[in-house]
């Protein structure tokens, strides 16, 4: 069974693009081409068991496991060496990052206090959105008695479309809450 955003997306979002973006080929619509979620903890530095509680949300947030990601570079003032553990990251793609999208748009934004809406200003000027996440016991799959500390993460949703107005456009017909 196709998760409940892309029988969306096919059947509604497609139709409603070609027509208001006047489309003749459906294959000329934008899409969604995945979603990439990342964790930075520069406390791993300090406090190396940060990064196994990471990637466990993580797993439990994405349904799938995510990488470990390593400091290139040592930079002395950061008492960061080379090759140390600093973060996590998970790239989403089919029907997972249809799957998680629905969650985030239906499930954990609306969780969030004083939530009026996300920014239409995070564009990157090629149609792909990223969005910060303060908190990452918004998501309800999130037990609270067992988060240890509070951390942050990006997500990032690549789109296919070539300007911010079509990748907006997209967005907003999937369901994306934006700002008025």
């Amino acid at each position: 069974m196709p998760p409940r955003l892309y029988q969306r997306y096919r059947a509604e979002v497609v139709p409603a693009l070609m027509k208001d973006l006047s489309y003749t080929n459906v294959m000329a619509v934008p899409k969604l081409s995945k979603i990439v979620l990342n964790m930075g903890l520069g406390e791993a530095v300090q406090n190396p068991k940060i990064i196994d509680s990471a990637v466990e949300e993580m797993t439990a947030i994405a349904g799938q496991k995510p990488v470990v990601t390593r400091a290139k570079k040592a930079i002395s003032n950061f008492k960061l060496r080379e090759g140390v553990p600093i973060g996590v990251s998970v790239t989403l793609r089919g029907e997972r990052m249809y799957e998680f999208l629905d969650r985030l748009i239906s499930a954990a934004l609306p969780r969030v206090r004083d939530f009026k809406g996300v920014p239409d200003r995070s564009f990157d000027g090629r149609g792909n959105y990223s969005l910060g996440v303060r908190e990452q016991i918004m998501f309800p799959e999130i037990d609270l008695d067992k988060v240890d500390k509070i951390k942050g993460m990006t997500v990032v949703i690549c789109t296919t479309a070539r300007t911010d107005a079509e990748g907006k456009a997209l967005l907003r017909a999937l369901g994306m809450p934006f700002r008025a």
